[in-house]
């Protein structure tokens, strides 16, 4: 029997906690722990943050777009990474942020969510610039196959704030018009009180400005960047995402992964640690 993502993710919280350490290759970073800007180096720096990461974190995120810059040498670091992070034990959230319609998007699923996949995560974020309806191949595929997904909803750039909050014609912002398809989603599929489908809000953001509305049930995983580098505090966690509290993960990279290889596993420790108790 299939375990849902939502399940492995409850399991998460309540274990490691709710801290995802980002891996992001910048070729500033690269340079900084003294590896050279290649694919070679994206593969080094990939495997030590997910060594770092396991025991003391339990989610991790590489930023495709950072192997991806390498072209097929990067993909090929990326899906060693990848299956380093999940044979450790750890979830993996790719960040591609794909989103097409009809048979593209089924084939963008194909490759982040599709079981045995060279590229195979445990959840991909996803673009519904062409309407969460767009993306029903990559949902039907994550429900079958155990995996979830985040819908870009709310994100932590300035410049999406005036389309995220735009009225559409049903008075809805289109931030909250997309967290409502997510949950109707959640609530066809999922058998707990946590979904395989979430969304993903920045921490950064004034949330009320989107007009998210109450509690969800099932509730949503959020995917949270802006901790940490961005300047969002973990202690208003509360906050900062209300009655969608009990679902985020706290997404931390640059904060992290600046302490270099000496120090990377230190620093996620004491900042699961610090994540663990803000959020009990």
């Amino acid at each position: 029997m299939t375990v849902s993502f939502a399940e492995r993710l409850t399991t998460v919280f309540d274990g490691p906690g709710r801290l995802c350490v980002g891996i992001d290759p910048h070729a500033w970073l690269l340079t900084s722990w003294g590896l050279p800007d290649s694919a070679d180096g994206a593969l080094e720096f990939g495997l030590r943050v997910v060594d770092a990461t396991a025991g003391s974190a339990g989610i991790v995120k590489p930023q495709v777009a950072f192997f991806e810059r390498f072209g097929s040498l990067g993909f090929a670091a990326l899906e060693r990474v990848i299956s380093s992070a999940r044979e450790q034990g750890l979830l993996v959230i790719a960040d591609a942020k794909r989103g097409d319609v009809g048979s593209s998007v089924d084939a963008y699923a194909e490759a982040w969510l599709g079981t045995g996949s060279p590229l195979e995560s445990d959840a991909v974020t996803l673009n519904p610039f062409q309407g969460v309806g767009s993306l029903t191949g990559p949902l039907e595929l994550a429900d079958r196959n155990g995996k979830g997904v985040f819908v870009l909803a709310a994100t932590s750039n300035p410049e999406g704030i005036e389309q995220q909050q735009a009225k559409l014609a049903s008075g809805l912002t289109l931030a909250r018009s997309i967290l409502d398809d997510v949950t109707s989603w959640n609530e066809a599929h999922a058998a707990g009180p946590l979904g395989s489908a979430g969304v993903v809000l920045g921490a950064t953001l004034d949330l009320t400005g989107f007009e998210l509305g109450g509690a969800r049930t099932p509730t949503p995983p959020v995917l949270a960047p802006g901790f940490g580098h961005q300047g969002a505090s973990v202690s208003d966690l509360a906050a900062i995402y209300g009655p969608l509290a009990p679902g985020v993960v706290v997404s931390e990279s640059r904060a992290l992964l600046a302490a270099g290889p000496d120090g990377i596993r230190q620093a996620v420790a004491t900042r699961a640690e610090e994540v663990r108790r803000a959020s009990a």
